[in-house]
């Protein structure tokens, strides 16, 4: 309404100045003098109304702006004016300047909720610019830290060294592992950066977190799994030993006395020496599993060099041929064809081998089976290597558990080929993990840096 008023007050004016000016045009052809004087004297007046008329209607306009700007709130025009448009004009600018003090005050409140979370929250939380001043960290990292207040990451120097250079360094979307020692205690750092876009200036968010308690509590973890699997092999292979061992003294022994020889028969003696054979073929076979956990912990660094995918997926391909069932699918597809691996080709041949034999078993009794080896890279410019297969999977409650060392669900082997695999390729600095839909899909996915 304010905006109409203005336009109509506006077209009047320019009437108004059109008339004079016909008035004044007429006065010079028809030599009226006086005429003409006050139809200039009118011409100025009105020129003069209309510009302070636009002026103090953009005036109005600009300290409105500028109060907006300088988030000065206190502004108020009147309402108690006699022009109309004035008024009208007015009243729609201190509704609009409430309408935005109560959207500011509404983002103030967010705000202060969300710096509080920010404040309360279990992790650290820092931000810095190029330059590397720090424009926010909460407490939990100052605490983690033992430093505040922190302002620029040439202040971590004073905590330690390494630190510095990390975060100096760091690059968007990067993850590192710090080991932060005082002389309190030892905290393991993991760090993880997102890089951000803030009025125009680039801006670097890090999380960090002390995984030292969950390190703890993963380690006591693997330890009473990795326990629980020993015990049960060496119990399996202890109990006939103990229970023929004992029927054997039997044989020997009466009421706690020695039996004499020739009161043995042919039987005891038969059965005495199958004993022994079962004693000693349970022996070798714990020696044997001994030796599986040996080799485990022996796996030697690996001696990288640069592998090409697409010809290390054919090797495996021709040594997996003879293994393969007449209708089980075993493909490889490597993309970009050009792709390479900077590993240790015999070793991560063997984990290969070991998991597409892992797969082709797996498929032995499906319909349409099928194997794919797929190497690639992904969009974080990590490259990796799978191994597909369309099986009965892995059931969710042992998928926790077959990297467990011995641990195994087959009839035969040790149990520890998925365990040295994983071994295998974080000496490579990678990854071994399963992701598994029964009868649909089970992929082990090797990620290389």
């Amino acid at each position: 309404m304010a905006s109409r008023n203005f336009y109509l007050q506006l077209v009047f004016s320019v009437i108004l100045i059109t008339l004079t000016a016909l008035l004044l045009a007429w006065s010079v052809v028809e030599g009226w003098y006086f005429t003409l004087g006050l139809a200039i004297i009118l011409m100025v007046a009105q020129v003069h109304a209309l510009i302070r008329f636009i002026n103090r209607t953009n005036r109005k306009i600009a300290y409105f702006f500028d109060a907006i700007r300088n988030e000065d709130f206190t502004l108020r025009f009147p309402e108690r004016v006699t022009i109309k448009s004035f008024k009208e004009l007015n009243q729609s600018l201190n509704r609009v300047n409430g309408l935005i003090q109560e959207v500011h005050l509404q983002l103030q409140i967010r705000e202060q909720y969300y710096q509080e979370i920010l404040k309360q929250a279990s992790i650290g939380i820092m931000t810095f610019n190029e330059k590397g001043h720090i424009l926010f960290s909460n407490p939990t990292l100052e605490k983690l830290l033992n430093y505040s207040p922190l302002n620029h990451i040439k202040q971590l120097a004073q905590v330690d060294e390494g630190l510095y250079e990390v975060f100096k360094s760091f690059k968007p979307f990067e993850r590192r592992l710090f080991q932060l020692t005082n002389e309190r205690e030892q905290n393991q750092l993991a760090l993880k950066s997102t890089p951000l876009e803030l009025d125009g200036q680039s801006l670097l968010l890090v999380v960090v977190q002390d995984i030292h308690e969950e390190l703890d509590e993963k380690e006591t973890e693997s330890w009473v799994r990795l326990i629980r699997v020993l015990t049960h092999e060496i119990m399996n292979t202890i109990t006939p030993i103990a229970s023929i061992s004992d029927s054997i003294i039997k044989y020997y022994s009466k009421q706690g006395k020695q039996v004499a020889l020739e009161d043995l028969d042919q039987t005891q003696i038969k059965n005495t020496l199958k004993g022994l054979e079962v004693i000693k073929e349970q022996g070798s076979n714990l020696m044997d599993f001994v030796q599986s956990y040996r080799s485990m912990l022996n796996v030697p660094e690996p001696n990288k060099a640069i592998v090409k995918g697409s010809k290390l997926l054919e090797k495996i391909q021709v040594l997996m041929s003879p293994k393969l069932e007449q209708e089980t699918d075993f493909q490889v597809s490597c993309d970009p064809d050009k792709l390479e691996f900077f590993i240790d080709e015999k070793q991560i041949s063997q984990v290969l081998i070991n998991l597409s034999k892992n797969a082709l078993q797996s498929v032995k009794e499906t319909e349409n089976g099928k194997v794919r080896l797929l190497a690639g890279e992904d969009g974080d410019g990590n490259k990796y290597i799978q191994v597909v297969d369309n099986g009965p999977g892995i059931p969710a409650d042992l998928i926790d558990e077959i990297f467990v060392p011995f641990f195994t669900t087959k009839t035969e082997g040790t149990g520890i080929g998925l365990s040295l695999s994983r071994r295998v390729v974080q000496l490579h600095g990678g990854t071994l993990k399963v992701h598994s839909i029964p009868h649909q899909e089970t992929v082990f996915k090797l990620t290389f840096a």
